[in-house]
């Protein structure tokens, strides 16, 4: 009247455990290349509004500082980012150019599903 154990092999349960840990290493992957891709338009546009700050400084024109926005950026997202600059006319004062840009997540994520990033740039008027 011993304890007969019920599995005599573990060969099958080594296959099962992987497949039931495959979903969740292949969500953590997907999600890290999604932070990646964050961190990459948000690096992109921290240039591009530099770039737009710094000709909003020296330019009174502030469609100049948009265009030079634009041109610092990817083709693909030129036309999605929201630009507002903020140039007072008094040399000295603070020149802002703020951009804002929707960045849309890929799947396994649902469609339409995306986040803000945003970036702001500063510099003193000179002329």
């Amino acid at each position: 009247m011993g304890c007969r154990p019920v599995l005599k092999s573990a060969k099958g349960s080594v296959t099962v455990e992987f497949f039931l840990v495959l979903p969740m290493i292949i969500f953590v992957l997907v999600a890290g290349l999604q932070v990646v891709g964050v961190a990459k338009t948000r690096i992109e546009l921290i240039g591009a509004v530099r770039e737009g700050a710094r000709i909003a400084a020296t330019t009174p024109d502030p469609a100049r500082a948009v265009d030079a926005v634009q041109a610092a950026l990817h083709p693909g997202i030129r036309d999605r980012v929201r630009i507002s600059v903020s140039r007072p006319s008094v040399v000295g004062r603070q020149a802002r150019v703020t951009a804002t840009l929707r960045h849309q997540m890929t799947s396994p994520l649902p469609s339409g599903f995306g986040i803000d990033v945003s970036a702001s740039a500063v510099m003193l008027v000179e002329r």
